[in-house]
């Protein structure tokens, strides 16, 4: 007797943008905290990190990345970013310390801008991992909640959820016992408002750029059967 046909399983979806915002994410991620992370900057008497002006836009990619692909998506970009960090930090740490040329005098400028301290570089990694992840998790949960509406309350709600825990776990690791605590607590809570604030203001920029690539991808995804682990790798998008 003939056993009856059994259908091929489907092939895994391709997107056709993703790639591509995954490259954004990882580079806005490595140049902010490259270019902008060693450079204090004064505006109108309020004294900031630089970098802080551009790595809210990686979590602005993160929230396009959740919204539009999904959590498990999101998840692989999150790993990406995160070998990406600590390949950097190796990278800057082995080129600093390479003995110079006899003929070369950026050594000290090099080493002023390259030469991280190993704490801060933990502590931005540990806090990296830690807040994009709670980011996409929040997200990922508000859009079911929500039925897929309002997303300018998932965008900004996850940005609070997740940038609290990256302020909580990378000021106290970098800079205690370093600063007086209250000046940790002082520029922890600072940053982390700004981040939000910062979140909000490109409300409109993401409802923009998560409209085209819905539109783009033909896909709207919500995480009703998704393993949150960030460590899980089975399933269909892991």
């Amino acid at each position: 007797m003939d056993k009856p046909d059994t259908p091929a399983p489907s092939p895994p979806r391709r997107f056709r943008y993703f790639d591509i915002v995954m490259a954004s994410f990882v580079a806005v991620l490595l140049l902010s905290n490259v270019i902008g992370a060693a450079k204090l900057s004064t505006v109108a008497g309020f004294t900031f990190g630089a970098g802080i002006l551009f790595f809210p836009i990686s979590y602005v990619i993160g929230d396009v990345l959740t919204e539009v692909y999904g959590y498990a998506k999101a998840r692989r970009v999150i790993w990406v970013g995160f070998a990406a960090l600590i390949f950097m930090a190796f990278m800057s740490w082995a080129v600093v310390a390479m003995p110079p040329a006899a003929s070369w005098d950026g050594q000290a400028a090099y080493e002023s801008v390259f030469g991280q301290v190993p704490r801060i570089v933990l502590a931005s990694i540990m806090a990296f991992w830690a807040g994009e992840f709670v980011n996409s998790y929040v997200l990922a949960r508000m859009k079911i909640w929500t039925k897929g509406k309002a997303l300018w309350s998932r965008t900004i709600g996850s940005t609070v959820f997740g940038q609290a825990v990256d302020s909580a776990i990378f000021y106290p690791v970098a800079f205690l016992g370093v600063w007086d605590t209250r000046d940790v607590l002082i520029v922890m809570v600072t940053n982390w408002l700004l981040k939000v604030v910062w979140e909000a203001v490109l409300t409109p920029f993401t409802y923009l750029v998560v409209g085209k690539l819905k539109a783009a991808e033909g896909v709207e995804v919500f995480d009703t059967d998704t393993d949150f682990s960030p460590f899980a790798t089975t399933g269909k998008d892991a």
